[in-house]
């Protein structure tokens, strides 16, 4: 009789979830459509010159031509290689020293002044040490990447392992699990979701500071792209390019929430949302 009547309502509550959904996406596409008709409105009504913010309309024009173009293709794949490349480097080392520092005590109030030291350091404050180490090669850009991301990753693994029940780690010992057990089977799958709230985070800082880095230093990139096509008085294209460049950054945020939904299936929350 129980399961009678649970049928329905999880077929109701399920088909309300759908429709919530479809309604949320209607109006962010119907939000994004209007913003869309604003860029086209307001540099032809005279609200700003066109010559600082171009009618969308050129805007796509200039980026169908750069399309068309094998160096824009070439700037995509360098900025993504070092975007790629420094939060992989990133992620790796903060999830290590994450979970080093925050399974010992003693190290983690050791560091916990410096932490809090280097963390609010802007990336961008080591540009010139960057450019006299390495130039503007690859490597400038992975510098600055590296210790942006790192911090995003380092800090919610350690929120993620403090939130470790206590009792649940007193039975594992109680059983006899050694260190390496204890964090692959009860630190582990606790902290996961903080590990993967730090890669999203992560992920989009990344690419703000590979862009940024190719920008103001000059390395190959979209960034790079952009600022010679600002000197260069190629507003459309300018505009295009920046237009390229959040395209990226919505692509990042997906593949990253997806990743996230993916790994963390098993997870209650979101059993909770699916149920």
């Amino acid at each position: 009789m129980t399961s009678t009547l649970t049928a329905p309502a999880r077929a109701s509550r399920a088909g309300a979830a759908s429709r919530a959904a479809r309604g949320t996406t209607l109006l962010g596409v119907l939000g994004f459509a209007t913003f869309l008709a604003l860029l086209e409105v307001v540099p032809r009504s005279g609200l700003v010159s066109p010559d600082y913010l171009p009618p969308l309309s050129r805007i796509g024009v200039a980026l169908a031509e750069l399309a068309g173009e094998a160096g824009f293709w070439t700037a995509i794949v360098d900025t993504v290689q070092g975007w790629f490349l420094g939060l992989a480097i990133a992620v790796a080392a903060g999830i290590a020293a994450g979970f080093v520092i925050g399974t010992i005590p003693v190290l983690r109030e050791f560091t916990a002044s410096t932490i809090e030291f280097l963390r609010p350091i802007p990336s961008v404050a080591l540009i010139p040490l960057a450019v006299l180490v390495f130039g503007s090669e690859l490597r400038s850009v992975l510098l600055l990447v590296i210790y942006a991301a790192f911090w995003q990753v380092l800090l919610q693994v350690l929120y993620g392992v403090q939130d470790v029940d206590p009792v649940a780690q007193e039975t594992a010992r109680t059983f006899g699990l050694h260190r390496w057990a204890r964090i692959r089977h009860v630190t582990w799958p606790t902290a996961l979701p903080y590990v993967l709230t730090g890669v999203r985070l992560a992920a989009a800082v990344a690419l703000i500071l590979a862009i940024t880095a190719e920008l103001i230093i000059g390395a190959p990139g979209l960034g790079n792209e952009i600022g010679v096509a600002q000197s260069g008085g190629a507003v459309a294209r300018m505009y295009a390019l920046v237009i390229v460049t959040g395209l990226l950054g919505v692509a990042v945020n997906v593949l990253a929430r997806r990743l996230e939904r993916w790994l963390l299936s098993w997870h209650s929350s979101l059993r909770r949302e699916v149920a």
